[in-house]
């Protein structure tokens, strides 16, 4: 039996702990991923455009198996300085991959396209990515904000407001847990209509708790490629405490790909930089390798499914883009209005 860890987060995952960092003025941000104790971890990237840092180096067959974090910034190119000021702090701390008498601190990143959402760009020479990634890591914790923070503070996701969203599963002993800076050119919802994409695999009301639809959506959701294209992306974290290879956490990252694919269309286009990452903080020995590790491939991307749709169902309206509840602020009450007669009636009938 699976249900949702105690906070529905990442940090549900042993060892694990997120911090955010943003600038209101900038309507940009950074998301960092910080294991106590080093990672295994591989990343998957399917996306057209992507932008990211070592990810080569998370090959299985590269030389460092493990990492100390991982960046998931906004800001495009310039947001991978974020990196930099993740690998300063953590030269401070100590941390990193021993050569000699020397550490290098490991951090993988990503970003996204965020550069024309109207925030103030202009930083000269220097970009504040470098300031928002130190700031973001030295308050990394158990509890983090979702919606409009981090990396999520200046995304969109199709006509709606985009952001940070996480969720995780307790399978027996194992936990197992996503999260997703959504940026997507596709859109999460079914076209004009409130429902997610993601309807299927939402537990305990996470974004909303709606009625499932009465039908399918009326038409194909082409409405994307109708609008100007731009630089977007979504990016992501799967993470388990189950004990994984370079390999293994490789395939978890290919698997949890499906979950974007369910809950954003179109996605993985030309303009997207769409990347997931796989961690694993190794608390969990698995029983059986193969057919565990399918188990948890598909939990993964049940759970990056749900982070995505809770990205935009926590986000607020940002400038002139509006958020989901304030989009389909009207639609949500009727159909809850429905609900509640629904209810009625069929306490009536029990009575």
């Amino acid at each position: 039996m699976t249900a949702p860890g105690p906070r529905n987060l990442i940090t549900d995952v042993p060892g694990l702990r997120v911090g955010n960092a943003g600038d209101r003025v900038l309507r940009s941000g950074v998301t960092v991923v910080l294991a106590e104790a080093p990672a295994v971890a591989a990343a998957d990237v399917r996306g057209g455009g992507p932008g990211t840092r070592e990810t080569d180096l998370l090959d299985p067959a590269g030389l460092v198996q493990a990492v100390d974090a991982v960046v998931l910034s906004g800001g495009s190119a310039f947001g991978l300085a974020a990196a930099d000021g993740v690998t300063g702090w953590l030269r401070e701390q100590g941390r990193g991959f021993p050569i000699g008498g020397a550490r290098v601190p490991i951090v993988p990143a990503a970003i996204l396209f965020d550069l024309n959402n109207g925030g103030d760009k202009d930083w000269g020479p220097v970009s504040p990515y470098h300031r928002l990634g130190a700031e973001a890591v030295s308050v990394a914790g158990d509890d983090f904000a979702l919606g409009n923070a981090g990396a999520g503070l200046g995304a969109t996701a199709g006509p709606l407001k985009g952001g940070l969203g996480s969720a995780s599963v307790r399978d027996g002993e194992v936990t197992l847990a996503a999260l997703a800076a959504v940026n997507s050119l596709g859109s999460v919802t079914f076209p004009e209509a409130p429902c997610f994409w993601a309807w299927p695999f939402e537990q305990a009301a996470e974004f909303g708790g709606l009625p499932p639809p009465a039908s399918p959506p009326a038409r194909e959701a082409l409405s994307a490629l109708a609008r100007p294209m731009a630089g977007n992306t979504t990016l992501a974290v799967v993470a388990t405490d189950a004990t994984l290879t370079r390999v293994q956490a490789r395939r978890l990252a290919v698997m949890a790909q499906d979950g974007l694919a369910r809950a954003i269309r179109p996605v993985h286009t030309p303009y997207d930089g769409d990347t997931v990452f796989a961690l694993s903080t190794g608390r969990k020995a698995l029983a059986d390798p193969e057919a565990d590790l399918a188990r948890l491939g598909m939990l993964a991307a049940d759970c990056l499914t749900r982070a995505v749709a809770r990205a935009v169902f926590e986000a607020e309206s940002l400038g002139r883009v509006p958020c989901y509840r304030e989009r389909y602020a009207r639609e949500i009450a009727a159909l809850r209005a429905s609900q509640e007669q629904g209810a009625a009636q069929e306490n009536g009938r029990e009575t």
